[in-house]
């Protein structure tokens, strides 16, 4: 997925996006971890574990939107102003194929960013056997919250 250049609002962008994932509980459920920051795009990764399946052992559909909200969140984040919080106002998921697999990636990209609105897509691939496959693409609208009591960066 290619990703326009866009520039950041603030130079330490990158090491804002990992503090505040390091924050994150659901993140540290799925036992994710990023693997590309740039800006308008993040990529993380995690592990198949049988915690996070289905009665199929498949990656539960639950698990992967939360995973690919978090991967276009954390896109639209980089781009943010530094007094900015990132919270998803809409996302909607396509489901392509089981989540089957060994390791599985998401990719959340910045399609337009915006002073209060952002617009994303994530897609989600799963790593067997050395093979990726795509299943799962996201949509996702992001709202920038400035000065909201109760949220923080």
């Amino acid at each position: 997925m290619s990703t326009p250049e866009f520039q950041p609002q603030i130079p330490h962008f990158a090491e804002r996006v990992r503090s505040n994932f390091a924050r994150q509980g659901a993140m540290r459920t799925l036992g994710a971890r990023l693997t590309h920051i740039a800006p308008g795009a993040v990529d993380m990764e995690f592990d198949w574990a049988e915690g996070l399946t289905q009665q199929h052992g498949f990656i539960h559909a639950g698990m992967v939107s939360a995973a690919l909200d978090s991967a276009c969140g954390y896109a639209g984040y980089t781009l943010m102003p530094e007094e900015a919080a990132v919270l998803t106002v809409e996302f909607k998921i396509n489901l392509l194929a089981p989540a089957r697999g060994e390791r599985f990636r998401m990719q959340g990209r910045v399609l337009k960013p915006g002073r209060t609105i952002t617009v994303c897509e994530g897609r989600a691939y799963a790593s067997a056997n050395g093979h990726e496959k795509l299943f799962a693409t996201m949509s996702c609208t992001l709202m920038a919250l400035i000065g909201r009591e109760g949220v923080r960066d």
